[in-house]
């Protein structure tokens, strides 16, 4: 390919990249992972000699057999059916919007079709194990009331970790116990707060951060060290670090929080619609989800508690 046509490609990938951003409302980390898919898929167009507007049905194809497959002697494994589906996704909508734009006549993704993906079970703590994590930041030192109000809400609102990271100081209506949580694609939703995650972030506020913030002037509700808004990485390696001293390493991540928060929700009683709308999930197929993991708890429970229950 030469260097015109290379920079032609990343020309149509910014323009690209820029209408998911401001008309389709797409989350930086949606954002992040296209750029990363377009430019892979960029330099085997042209390690293949193919011009970016002359891509056909047979170059998409091959280059995703290429992932699917892998190559043994360039150290490079096969990529996850998951990871396939979203960049086959990305590719579709890179070359519906070269169609749309009359950049292409015909679109060569059309007839190209995803792996199926197998579902797994996300895993989920058990009640107990929630308390045992939340019950690590232990003292009154400030980073302990942050880590103490940072665990309580993500589990109290079935938060992400990049929801959790953007809050702002006054998402939180502490008089009508409600959040203000941003989703993927910037989108609102409005979730309960319960008493023992508002009592902490309450003591985050009042002895926790100031400290953190000193002079600072940062929106953001969790900080770090120098005051300044905590990143993903590192709730992750909070979270990870109480986990780890909680004995829940092997099956701890901050998305574990959102899991059991839907799980736990589900087996309580609560209803689907309402887990839903607190989580965000655009379709409710997602949600239910969580009702299989709540059945096989029924289950494990009643065959180890029912007398003439054998499996």
């Amino acid at each position: 390919m030469a260097v015109a046509e290379a920079t032609s490609l990343q020309a149509h990938v910014l323009d690209f990249l820029a209408y998911l951003e401001f008309e389709r409302g797409l989350s930086r980390n949606t954002l992040e992972a296209y750029r990363s898919d377009l430019l892979q898929y960029g330099a085997w167009l042209s390690d293949h000699g193919v011009a970016p507007l002359e891509v056909e049905h047979a170059d998409v194809a091959a280059f995703l057999a290429s992932l699917a497959e892998g190559d043994p002697d360039a150290d490079r494994p096969p990529v996850a059916p998951a990871t396939l589906q979203r960049k086959v996704a990305c590719l579709r909508s890179f070359h519906r919007h070269l169609r749309r734009e009359d950049l292409i006549v015909d679109d060569p993704t059309v007839h190209i079709r995803a792996p199926r993906q197998s579902r797994r079970l996300p895993k989920v703590l058990t009640r107990r194990e929630v308390d045992k994590l939340l019950a690590q930041p232990i003292g009154t030192e400030p980073a302990a009331l942050r880590d103490r109000a940072m665990l309580e809400l993500m589990y109290a609102c079935g938060l992400r970790a990049s929801e959790a990271v953007d809050l702002d100081v006054g998402d939180l209506d502490f008089e009508d116990a409600i959040l203000r949580a941003r989703g993927k694609g910037s989108k609102e939703r409005l979730v309960p707060v319960g008493g023992a995650a508002i009592r902490a972030v309450t003591a985050y506020l009042q002895r926790g951060r100031p400290a953190l913030v000193g002079l600072g002037h940062e929106p953001r509700l969790f900080v770090n060290h120098r005051g300044q808004g905590l990143t993903r990485q590192g709730l992750y390696k909070i979270v990870q670090r109480h986990a780890v001293t909680a004995g829940l390493g092997e099956k701890m991540s901050p998305h574990t929080l959102r899991h059991s928060f839907a799980t736990h929700l589900l087996a309580g009683g609560c209803d689907l619609r309402a887990v839903q709308e607190m989580l965000g999930h655009a379709d409710i197929a997602t949600t239910q989800l969580y009702t299989h993991l709540s059945a096989d708890r029924l289950k494990d429970v009643y065959f180890g508690a029912h007398p003439r229950a054998t499996r």
